[in-house]
């Protein structure tokens, strides 16, 4: 190839990643931040080992951009580096070893390749290099990698699946080149990248199992058990965080997102998958594996004429299993989590990598496969560019990327100072403290998941001072109107919650069983205790945060009502003991429940789940 041509395919890859961090550099300053990442630019201002819902890099990502830039940028601005840089080394993985010299490739047919011995001792030419890649190859992968739709959305929006794209492809890289060269550069290269997938997110062990089982020589190899331990030494301060904090991330995402089975959970998962890949290049991806699986062994007919020794050929083709394993291990994977709630449809995302890689090299041998990239992948860009101007318009106030800065400005000017607690979803605190600077947290009640906000218990500080509480309360909120802006709530000067009390308590009466049993009608009666570890009293019978104790039956929304001597005022750091007891009454379902006390204070109703009893009501 002469030196124009390798010019030619340099210049056109350095052109598509600039145009690439470009349009995300503008998409990313003009698109209204996603609620999600204001949660995660709140991590990087208080930069942690972990967080309840994700590892820590996501925060360190957003304390980076902060550094230099405010604004959205100041969240954004290294997940588009970190998505050029990702782009990047997904070509680094495409063209390793890549037998690619032209732009009219050269073919096998299956007549001419007799045994895979005569075949590899006839290419002993030196192994080609990315200098012979063309500007026609370079375009091809810069069609695939920019037509996957949510590649596209990763590009400016600050997820924790950025960095695990980003290391996913790195650690992707140090295993190919380790794959043909097995030192312990490349091993200790391959721990380091697998900690920094898992402090990017958890779904890297998903990956890493995937990765093992599509070689499971690795087991017996000596070399990456010692990239495990290094690993795992990194990851050392996490696991320290989760074992002081009561594994909050762990306990969440094995059982705390756990919902009763919906049909439509099932259903919609395929075209939740069709629509972030890009039903087009979905298409091919499908093609693909159903070509390479036709294939008869060893699939050198995948390539172009190659020269690559025995022992490189053999690294290649387990790489490419270890490939099809990550696309069709996590498809499927999630696809059977449905039948435990609702999935994300971005959960699958580091499936961008083998797709690009396996697509870009068929495309590179097959005739029709190219034909339809060009034909097909090529138009349906114009829908993805469609789709981020989309973004910019009002039309995106559904999704959550437009129209939410004006809402929140406003409940600064009923809120003045005063921090805002709303109860619930962590989206809202979070959103009004990017757009204002201003305090502000969420309360958490039993229908509310846990968030982070429960681990920094900021309104802890707040007992006993002024806030502005935002959202609909029963016989205490307000209507205040801010232009054409509707802001629901009430201002106090004294506020209280029973959202930090701690809770403990047993069965005094229980049967003997294993599993107490109790029937309708039945009294269960309760010692229980009372902790206060606000620095300021709380008071049950507050007049706007009135505190009463319920029995609840988990899982599920039944209750019964407790009786008890009278509470008054908890100092700070003391605790209250009694006892209650409450009756089974007939709406408690049958069967076994997790009995729990919680406390309500009319804005939420706290439970700690982990300190339930399991019961059984019968008949």
């Amino acid at each position: 190839m002469t030196k124009d041509k390798i010019f030619n395919w340099r210049f056109c890859l350095c052109c598509g990643i600039f145009i690439w961090f470009v349009l995300n550099l503008l998409q990313g300053i003009f698109t209204e931040i996603q609620e999600d990442e204001a949660y995660y630019a709140q991590y990087g201002e208080y930069l942690a080992w972990g967080y309840f819902d994700h590892p820590p890099m996501v925060g360190l990502m957003t304390f980076l951009s902060s550094i230099f830039f405010s604004g959205t940028l100041g969240v954004r601005f290294f997940t588009i580096v970190a998505s050029c840089l990702s782009l990047l080394i997904i070509w680094k993985i495409a063209t390793y070893n890549s037998p690619i010299d032209s732009n009219r490739p050269t073919y096998l047919s299956r007549n001419d390749m007799g045994d895979a011995d005569s075949i590899l001792s006839t290419f002993n030419s030196k192994l080609p290099t990315d200098s012979k890649l063309s500007t026609l190859n370079s375009k091809l992968f810069l069609i695939i990698a920019f037509s996957i739709v949510m590649f596209n959305i990763y590009g400016f929006v600050t997820t924790p699946d950025v960095s695990l794209i980003l290391f996913s492809a790195l650690f992707l890289l140090v295993y190919q080149h380790y794959l043909q060269d097995n030192t312990w550069k490349n091993a200790l290269l391959m721990g380091l990248t697998m900690a920094l997938m898992v402090y990017s997110k958890y779904h890297a062990f998903l990956l890493l199992g995937l990765i093992v089982l599509s070689n499971l020589k690795l087991l017996k190899d000596g070399k990456f058990w010692i990239a495990c331990l290094l690993a795992l030494a990194l990851l050392t301060p996490h696991l320290l965080w989760q074992v002081n904090n009561g594994f909050p991330s762990f306990r969440y995402h094995l059982a705390g997102r756990n919902e009763a089975f919906k049909w439509s959970y099932f259903l919609e998962y395929l075209p939740n998958q069709l629509l972030i890949f890009n039903p087009f290049t979905f298409g091919a991806v499908v093609y693909v594996l159903i070509k390479s699986k036709k294939t008869s062994s060893p699939p050198i007919d995948s390539f172009q004429r190659t020269s690559l020794p025995r022992n490189d050929m053999h690294g290649k083709l387990v790489f490419e299993r270890g490939l099809k394993f990550i696309l069709i291990g996590f498809f499927f994977f999630f696809w059977l989590m449905a039948f435990r709630g609702h999935v994300e449809p971005h959960w699958t995302i580091v499936c961008v990598i083998p797709m690009v890689v396996l697509v870009y090299r068929k495309t590179l041998v097959d005739e029709k496969l190219r034909k339809y990239t060009k034909f097909v992948i090529l138009p349906s860009l114009l829908l993805v560019l469609t789709l981020r101007i989309l973004l910019l318009t009002p039309l995106a106030d559904r999704y959550g990327y437009h129209g939410k800065e004006k809402y929140y400005m406003a409940i600064e000017q009923v809120a003045g100072d005063r921090p805002v607690v709303s109860r619930g979803s962590f989206q809202q605190p979070a959103l009004y403290h990017y757009f204002t600077g201003k305090e502000s947290s969420t309360l958490q009640s039993y229908y509310d998941r846990i968030t982070q906000y429960d681990l920094w218990q900021f309104d802890k500080a707040w007992i006993g001072k002024p806030v502005f509480i935002c959202g609909h309360v029963d016989g205490r909120s307000e209507t205040y109107q801010v232009g054409d802006v509707k802001i629901e709530g009430f201002l106090t000067n004294d506020f209280s919650s029973a959202n930090r009390l701690v809770t403990t308590f047993e069965i005094i009466n229980a049967s003997s069983d294993k599993t107490p049993v109790f029937h309708h009608g039945d009294t269960i009666r309760v010692d229980f205790s009372i902790y206060n570890p606000c620095e300021a009293p709380i008071d049950f019978h507050h007049k706007d945060f009135g505190m009463v104790i319920k029995a609840h039956y988990l899982p599920g929304n039944a209750f019964s009502y407790c009786f008890y001597k009278d509470i008054g005022i908890i100092e700070s750091k003391t605790s209250y003991h009694g006892q209650f007891y409450t009756i089974v009454n007939e709406e408690i379902p049958l069967g076994e429940h997790l009995f729990n006390l919680g406390i309500g204070d009319r804005i939420s109703a706290f439970v700690t789940e982990e300190s339930g009893v399991k019961i059984k009501i019968e008949p």
